[in-house]
């Protein structure tokens, strides 16, 4: 049968093997496409990693059924995939279904997330972008989580402890032909909480309160809220973008990044403008490039400004529906 030559269970148990360790409880969840049944298995590693069962799971996702894995390791004994079952954090994950190349280009570029554990491609265009961690809490984690799919544009759905991911070397069996599910490692780091850009300290966690309505009492705003809201208006008040995040920058000494800070601040802002005037999204990124590409090395800048660019349409559009 082709579609089971295609399946590579090597590929399963390696991303199996770097995910868990040998003596953690996960489950395995198959799936058919045509069938509202789900068949779950909660498992110690080390059966799900026999060639018996790698053979079982080979033959039912070739007879159609979807296999996924849980992206965090459960309680053992555990019965179900439940947040409570959860043992503790191993990963944080970003869906990326739309525009997905664009908004993965941003993420390598950018240097408010690390470098990723592991990209799986769910099918063409579509991924998962994993993060191997330790010691984060679990309210840190959907924290995280959130943030991660705001700033992105990833899936704000797939937020939950008890997620579970697509398994690579299996099919992916949503479509017709089936699509191999691919895995690539760019690092081979475990990261912590403090690596993430993207805690309560984030850029644009600051950025996207003011516009969606502010915990804050009524009057009182935060230093960063009161550098965007003026940014804001001196942007549109046709304000020199380089000279306005030089005054910014000299301004908030106290930021760990001043120019960093800046920078970041004025294009976002910039990039709101011109989204909320119709600009098309293509051409503000364009502009982000052409503003810094002076200032930040090729490659970088295009990332950037996609990321940029991609996160201020994510604040419009939760202005929106706020």
């Amino acid at each position: 049968m082709l579609h089971k030559r295609q399946i590579n269970t090597r590929i399963v148990a390696g991303f199996l093997t770097r995910s868990f360790g040998s003596d953690e409880t996960i489950a395995i969840v198959l799936r058919r496409v045509s069938s509202p049944i789900i068949a779950q298995r909660i498992v110690p590693l080390e059966r799900a990693l026999q060639p018996r069962y790698l053979a079982w799971l080979a033959h039912e996702n070739a007879a159609g059924a979807n296999v996924y894995v849980t992206a965090n390791p459960l309680t053992p004994g555990s019965r179900r995939r439940t947040k409570g079952s959860i043992a503790e954090v191993r990963h944080l994950y970003l869906d990326l279904d739309t525009d997905a190349d664009a908004k993965l280009t941003a993420l390598r570029g950018t240097n408010v997330v690390p470098i990723p554990t592991a990209i799986v491609g769910t099918s063409a265009g579509k991924y998962q972008v994993l993060w191997r961690v330790e010691n984060m809490p679990f309210e840190q984690q959907e924290s995280l989580l959130k943030a991660l799919a705001v700033t992105f544009g990833g899936d704000p759905a797939c937020t939950d402890l008890n997620r579970v991911l697509r398994l690579p070397g299996f099919l992916n069996r949503k479509y017709a032909p089936a699509s191999v599910v691919t895995v690539e490692y760019p690092s081979e780091s475990t990261w912590h909480s403090q690596d993430f850009q993207l805690a309560d300290s984030e850029p644009n966690r600051e950025f996207i309160r003011p516009l969606i309505g502010s915990a804050n009492a009524p009057g009182k705003h935060s230093h960063s809220e009161s550098d965007w809201a003026w940014i804001l208006g001196e942007l549109a008040r046709g304000k020199d973008p380089v000279k306005l995040t030089r005054t910014l920058a000299e301004q908030r000494a106290d930021k760990s990044n001043p120019v960093y800070y800046a920078q970041r601040t004025v294009d976002v802002a910039s990039a709101w403008l011109w989204l909320k005037d119709g600009v098309p999204i293509a051409d503000v990124v364009t502009m982000l490039q052409v503003r810094r590409r002076f200032q930040i090395p090729d490659k970088l800048c295009s990332a950037r400004a996609h990321e940029i660019a991609f996160t201020a349409q994510r604040m419009i559009a939760r202005k929106m529906i706020a």
